[in-house]
């Protein structure tokens, strides 16, 4: 286990927010979460802080690229029009948002803070999931790296990633969508399925590949959160993890 991150364990250019564990709760899980398309890291600091979830702290972090004059930020290589409905094509490369998010996770919170992969988890929404699913397929690839799991809200992997791998990740993935016209077609999942060992799927039972918006659309991430994520409650002072 970890220690608590600090601002100044990052890069300066890198624009983040850390929400503390609960309760005064040691720092045993560290989840980043990373907005969507256009968003800023405000609505994700308040979802840490709603989330509440004990022995881990978010690491919120904003997207490194500024919309222009649109407002907001993205996780893209480039600004992408969809020639469809006209409205920004999430999937727009992400070669440097992917090195700056791998830095940050080798560097900084597994060399500074002396985490272990299975202890870092990621939450991206739309955009920001699709980022996540391609950092945890260039982890596994460059380093080797798995991660403790994955939960892309609206978001399979990006064009750019590979269509398979011989050797699969085993970061656990979740994979939420809506029901009829969602971005996360069939697919999108066989494809989830080629690159990684263990993929859950859970669709809306509305359209729409939003935010979880009830008890029922959120179940399945607390539940992916209460088996992944680690606890060192009831574990003695000084004992170490064997395997």
């Amino acid at each position: 286990m970890g220690r608590l991150p600090v601002t100044s364990d990052f890069p300066n250019n890198v624009v983040l927010t850390i929400v503390p564990p609960p309760n005064d709760d040691k720092p045993t899980n560290i989840l980043l979460l990373l907005h969507g398309l256009g968003d800023t890291q405000d609505s994700f600091v308040k979802l840490g802080k709603q989330l509440n979830l004990p022995e881990t702290a978010c690491v919120v972090i904003q997207g490194p690229q500024g919309l222009l004059d649109l407002g907001g930020f993205h996780w893209g290589d480039d600004i992408i029009f969809d020639s469809n409905g006209g409205g920004l094509d999430a999937d727009a490369g992400f070669r440097q948002s992917t090195a700056m998010l791998k830095g940050l996770v080798e560097d900084d919170l597994l060399a500074k803070c002396e985490y272990k992969g299975r202890e870092i988890m990621i939450f991206g929404f739309g955009q920001g999931g699709m980022t996540a699913l391609n950092l945890a397929v260039e982890l596994h690839q460059s380093s080797t790296t798995e991660l403790n799991g994955i939960i892309s809200i609206g978001a399979g992997l990006p064009s750019s990633a590979a269509a398979a791998l011989v050797n699969k990740s085993k970061t656990p993935i979740l994979v939420c969508g809506g029901s009829g016209d969602s971005i996360v077609t069939t697919s999108a999942e066989e494809k989830l399925k080629h690159i990684f060992e263990f993929v859950e799927i859970k669709k809306y039972r509305r359209p729409g590949d939003s935010m979880p918006s009830n008890r029922d659309e959120m179940t399945p991430i607390m539940q992916f959160f209460s088996r992944r994520l680690r606890s060192t409650k009831g574990v003695p002072e000084g004992s170490v993890e064997v395997g």
